[in-house]
């Protein structure tokens, strides 16, 4: 695929930035990436804390081709193995928690925001914004289980490399979209999930919870979890269900990346 790569030093966000630009009409992938975002989202009205000059914040467009609506979620899965592969280049322990959310163990080191446009019933484009944390060491924000590669690793890593790996990896998985190779994309990353066969307790947007069994994600990207003593099988869309996780196992891992990184 035909790439253009874009820096900026300091922008509000690579997503907005995105939405106005105008590729050029051989412009299959364009990247924009900068070392501060002012103003850089998560989901809903979540922010995400980037320390400037330690991470990589970077958007993505993509314009498939002929691919429907209803079969976005091949995007995201593709993305999300990227951004998993690559750090499985880095350290062990690398997955992906559904729906795009890369996870080393029970800390979250990257998180993906993805705006899609549609022309009919087909995707016109698509941006992908990602936040993944590479050499901050300390995070002021409330969010329960942050972690990046430079505490995992107790060192720096050049960021610029973690990009250049990213966007190779993005590059051969998208022209395998491009081409029809669905199956195996969706295969790799059924066999990334995190949690995928355990029990834990979810979160319904009620506030109750209740043990369940991750069994798989659909096509359509619904998560589907068991509900071992009723034999229940059930379906989720995005935000419909929360994973929860355990204060003793985050503080723990963050204990273990203060002392890996002394």
């Amino acid at each position: 695929m035909t790439v253009n790569t874009i820096y900026i030093k300091e922008v509000d966000s690579t997503n907005r930035w995105l939405r106005d630009y105008q590729p050029a009409t051989d412009e299959e992938l364009t990247v924009v990436w900068t070392d501060y975002q002012s103003a850089g989202r998560g989901c809903g009205s979540n922010t995400w804390e980037s320390e400037a000059g330690k991470n990589l914040t970077f958007s993505v467009l993509i314009r498939p081709q002929g691919v429907p609506a209803k079969e976005q979620f091949i995007l995201s899965m593709a993305n999300a193995l990227a951004l998993k592969e690559t750090l499985d280049n880095y350290v062990e322990g690398i997955t992906i928690k559904w729906p795009n959310d890369i996870y080393w163990h029970d800390c979250k080191i990257c998180g993906t925001l993805i705006e899609t446009s549609l022309r009919g019933s087909e995707i016109h484009d698509c941006i992908i914004g990602t936040g993944l944390n590479v050499n901050q060491q300390q995070f002021m924000s409330d969010a329960p289980n942050p972690v990046s590669l430079a505490q995992i690793l107790g060192h720096e890593v050049d960021r610029d490399e973690v990009l250049r790996q990213v966007m190779e990896h993005l590059n051969t998985l998208f022209t395998q979209v491009a081409q029809g190779g669905w199956s195996e994309i969706r295969s790799r990353y059924r066999a990334a999930l995190y949690r995928k066969g355990e029990v834990h307790p979810y979160r319904y947007p009620d506030g109750t919870e209740e043990r369940l069994l991750l069994l798989d994600v659909t096509d359509d990207g619904y998560l589907l979890l068991l509900q071992p003593q009723r034999g229940e099988l059930l379906s989720f869309a995005f935000k419909e269900i929360a994973f929860t996780y355990s204060p003793s196992e985050t503080e723990s891992e963050s204990k273990t990346n203060s002392n890996e990184s002394l």
